[in-house]
Order: structure tokens, then sequence, then C-alpha cells
């Protein structure tokens, strides 16, 4: 069985090169968000501030909170992109992520190496590998595309074929930063029809975003997250009530 335990869990990023010149761009291009810290010789951003709650299966938790409130850096934690400086985390179960899409694709290969290549940083089997890649045919629908170099295919063309890759892997842990948009409205409803099924397979979903209809579809608990810290952690509408205030 799929769990999350986060215990005390806080994250300090070092803020390089930030004197009186460049500091205010560097903060207005950093996406932690979090609280600032300075002293005489450093400058730094504590984007998580011991966060700590447990997930079991059945649990749809949704992240919530304005811009630079930690939300997407605590995905990054929980998906072990980011490792925490100090605390203790425990994932157990395949982890999906449904951000980032891109990240670990090869440009130079094509699009049937890259689905093989995803299958293998998930630690997939050849046959798995094998299984997913007439799905990602049908759903990407990029035809002799597939053969390819993805370094000539369109942004778009890069995201359904990343997107595709994705939703065709089973996982106990589902990790989703808002909706990607990858194309048209027909193509988009055709996505969203997919991660629903995903979130219906999955044993755990965290779910990041500012819509509260999808909040209340797909989630039965919440977290509210400020500069990093934890708000409050409770049911769907007793949070969203909170955030409305």
């Amino acid at each position: 069985m799929a769990k999350i335990e986060v215990s005390n869990v806080s994250l300090t990023y070092p803020v390089y090169g930030a004197n009186a010149h460049s500091f205010k761009t560097t903060m207005l291009n950093m996406a932690t968000g979090g609280l600032l810290k300075k002293d005489c010789k450093s400058l730094s951003v504590e984007a998580l501030k011991d966060v700590s709650f447990q997930l079991k299966t059945g649990d749809r938790l949704a992240l919530i909170g304005h811009n630079g409130a930690g939300k997407s850096t605590l995905l990054k934690v929980l998906a072990k992109i980011y490792e925490p400086t100090q605390g203790r985390l425990l994932v157990e179960g395949r982890v999906n992520c449904l951000f980032d899409i891109l990240m670990g694709m090869d440009h130079e290969l094509t699009g049937y190496e890259n689905i093989k290549l995803r299958g293998l940083i998930l630690n997939l089997s050849k046959k798995e590998i094998q299984e997913i890649i007439p799905k990602v045919e049908e759903f990407s629908e990029l035809g002799s595309f597939m053969k390819m170099p993805i370094k000539t295919y369109s942004s778009g063309m890069k995201m359904r074929l990343a997107f595709g890759m994705i939703i065709n892997v089973f996982s106990e842990i589902l990790l989703i930063d808002e909706v990607v948009n990858i194309g048209d409205s027909k193509f988009i409803q055709k996505a969203k029809h997919h991660i629903k099924s995903l979130v219906h397979e999955s044993d755990i979903m965290v779910f990041s975003s500012h819509d509260p209809q999808l909040i209340k579809e797909f989630c039965n608990q919440a977290l509210l997250l400020k500069n990093g810290v934890i708000q409050a952690f409770g049911t769907v509408e007793e949070i969203l009530a909170l955030h409305n205030k």
C-alpha cells in the first residue's frame, strides 16, 4: 500500500549573486516563494518550514495557497526532485508527476526512443515499455513524427508526447501541478478525461491548483500554505473557506 509521511520538512535555498543591482530581479525570477532570510554573509529563501502531514491509500490532497506559497516546491520535494534541508520524508509507491513533463526528454532522440528512455527512468520492464508505446501513439496523435527527433517538434507536439507517456504509466502516487495546456480545446478535454482516470486509479494524489471546482471534484482533503508554512489542514470545504476569507 502506498503512503507518504512528511515530518518537520524544511527547504532553504541559497541565493547567489543577489547584490544591490541584481537582488530585485533575482527574487522576481524565483518560483519557490517562502520567506527571505538574510545575514551579513549570505541570503537565502526558506521555501518550506516545518511541514508535516501523512497520507494513506484513498487520500486526495489539494495544496491551496497564493502564488509563492510553496505548493510547487512541496510537490517537487514529494517527487524527490528537491531534497529537504531538514526533516524526514518517506514515500512508498511508484510516483508519477504531472509537472515539468518535458524534463528528461532528449531532443536528439525520436519520439519512440524517448518513450523507451522515459520507461527506463521509471524502472519499467521491457514488456511494460512495449505495452505503452501504442497507447502513447494513439493519445499524442503524432503519426509519422514519432520516428523523427523531437528537436523537429513544435512545443505543443513535445507536450503531447510527454503527456502521453505520463498518463499511460500506472502509479500508486500521482502528483499534479495545475492542468497542463497541451493543445486545442478538444485535445485538452481528451487530456482531462485521462487525468480523471489516473486520479481514480492511483492510491494517493496530491494536487496543486487555483481552481476550486477542480479541487472539489478531485480532492477529499486540503492543505493551506503561506510562505512555505502550513496554515491549516482539513476538509476541502473548510480550507477553501479559510483561504477565501
